[in-house]
């Protein structure tokens, strides 16, 4: 057995003092976006105000008001802390335009229910806000008035951390500002070390420039063995009403991937490429609970490969370098419906969780006279749909299918089905029950399938079994508690089993050690007020099958986007 000490943790209030020069916050009174032709209303409560009946009415929208909080709510004796009201001075709220131009309605327009829904599950995607909600305040003569409420997190973060999974560490350390002076605006440069390769990265985002939809997305990696540089600029189908989107990506890497077997590295190779793709959507919007969203675009991929002169390890068998340049249609059906819960994959935060059906496919077709290696039909599909609720149990099937016919034969081939079933016991505990399959065939070597502690059975080494079939079960009791220390944190823990098994074909021969099980118990650590949104686990699990190398137990620590 043996011992470790990796410590992953966000510095939030001592990282405040860097903001100082940012200067001090807006005032935090409600800021009127237009005013309502016919003027204030008087503030009616109950079935008035349900959203169905004022849509019933042909209501239309008056007076939108913005309620942008700051961090700490320093009215609740709780929070009305020397330190807390340091933060608030210090942080650069979120600016009110910010929040307006993601709304999906304006004054003068007909009310409408679900668009009111959406623009809080829009506001609630930030990771610069910890919560949003909009609701009716005054609905008189026809008209009603809005309150659109939010409030903001620590978004200056100097990052420290250390993660340990599957017998490794991680780390990284650097600096991130998620909302720059309140204009939603994202920088972030940081040094980052994991098993691959060490990497000084640079990232900038923005989802809406200039008061619009249109967004970007720019970051650039330099990395230790190569380069991953990416740029995506464009209009994504920002609602279900969207009528269109347009967008272009490009990507440039090169950088060595490597190939393990019960945890230890045995091949590498070099491999270099670019992807890049231009796309226009179009859609008729939301029709009776259904959007249906049409996209065309070309495609320009590239893949070459080279043995790794610098490990000393095995070289696989390398496939021919390949090109792709391609002409796509795509398809996509989406049913409205979404339902907001908490204590599912969040610790007493706001989920906006999709129990509708999603079908989406997508075709291209790739000729040598457009300057591909080979002619070519490349294909994905995927289709999703749920059953239940949030408030009792509920159940998402999934699967999906990508590949290549290249001359009649197929490649790349790789389909996947999941079934995730949660089950809410009491207010405080959630059974949760994940299943997912995946069978591939004549995969590209990128591709290759693995399973371990860093990719769902955490009682065993990090890419401890690879193949191109693979399966696995995690079965999982969730808690949920009220504990808030120094109000700061929210805190739950979990007992888990996870059995599975990887098997087939590999670019190296490796050892088949067939089904694998463990259990373990993990504690949950939420930072409520970082607007990294992270939640720490610290996991213990103990293997119950595999070899003699395998330690008698796991000690994982890592920070993850949910449960």
């Amino acid at each position: 057995m043996q011992k470790h000490s990796i410590i992953d943790f966000p510095v939030v209030i001592a990282g405040a003092v860097l903001l100082a020069s940012a200067g001090h916050a807006t005032a935090a009174s409600a800021t009127p976006v237009a005013d309502s032709p016919v003027g204030r209303h008087p503030i009616l409560t109950g079935a008035l105000l349900a959203p169905a009946y004022i849509e019933s009415s042909g209501a239309v929208i008056g007076s939108i008001t913005i309620a942008n909080g700051n961090i700490f709510d320093v009215d609740d004796p709780e929070e009305d802390k020397a330190l807390f009201r340091l933060a608030n001075a210090l942080h650069v709220k979120t600016r009110s335009d910010v929040i307006a131009d993601q709304l999906l309605f304006r004054p003068g327009e007909p009310f409408s229910a679900q668009s009111i829904q959406e623009s809080a599950r829009i506001l609630r995607e930030n990771r610069y806000l910890q919560d949003a909600s909009i609701a009716p305040v005054a609905f008189e003569d026809g008209v009603v008035d809005l309150e659109v409420t939010t409030s903001d997190v620590w978004t200056l973060m100097p990052k420290m951390s250390l993660s340990r999974s599957g017998g490794r560490n991680e780390g990284s350390a650097g600096l991130s500002e998620m909302n720059l002076l309140g204009t939603g605006t994202a920088v972030d440069l940081s040094y980052r070390s994991n098993i691959d390769r060490d990497s000084m990265l640079l990232r900038f985002a923005n989802r809406n420039i200039g008061h619009s939809w249109y967004g970007v997305n720019l970051s650039y990696a330099d990395s230790s063995d190569g380069h991953d540089a990416a740029l995506y600029l464009g209009k994504p189908f920002y609602s279900l009403d969207s009528r269109d989107a347009n967008g272009m990506r490009f990507e440039d890497f090169d950088r060595v991937d490597h190939l393990y077997d019960l945890g230890e590295e045995i091949g590498s190779y070099r491999h270099t490429g670019a992807r890049h793709e231009f796309l226009h959507g179009w859609s008729g919007g939301l029709d009776n609970g259904w959007t249906r969203r049409f996209t065309t675009g070309l495609v320009y991929e590239d893949h070459r490969y080279e043995a790794d002169t610098t490990s000393g390890l095995q070289t696989p068998q390398l496939a021919d370098d390949r090109r792709f340049v391609y002409p796509f249609v795509g398809i996509e059906v989406l049913e409205d419906r979404y339902e907001t819960t908490r204590n599912q994959d969040q610790i007493n935060r706001t989920e906006d969780r999709f129990l509708g059906t999603r079908l989406a496919a997508r075709i291209g077709a790739a000729s040598t006279a457009l300057g591909s290696s080979t002619n070519a039909l490349i294909a994905d599909a995927a289709a999703q749909t749920g059953f239940g609720s949030s408030a009792d149990s509920s159940l998402v099937l999934h699967s999906s299918v990508r590949g290549r016919v290249e001359s009649g034969v197929p490649a790349s081939f790789l389909s996947a089905v999941g079934a995730s079933y949660r089950n809410r016991t009491s207010d405080s505990r959630l059974l949760f029950v994940n299943f997912e399959a995946r069978y591939g065939h004549s995969l590209d070597i990128e591709d290759t399938l693995a399973l371990g502690g860093d990719t769902g059975l955490r009682g065993y080494p990090l890419r401890y079994q690879t193949g191109d079939k693979a399966a696995l079960l995690t079965i999982e009791q969730r808690y949920f508690t009220d504990w808030y220390p120094f109000r700061l944190f929210n805190v739950g823990g979990a007992v888990f089993f996870d059995v599975g098994r990887v098997w087939g074909a590999s670019p190296l021969p490796t050892t088949s050690m067939g089904l694998l099980r463990n259990v373990g118990v993990g504690l949950r650590i939420a930072e409520s007020r970082s607007g990294l949104g992270r939640i720490l686990h610290v996991d213990l699990a103990f293997p119950l099958d595999g070899g003699d190398e395998i330690d008698d137990f796991q000690v994982l620590f890592s920070a993850r986007k949910s449960f």
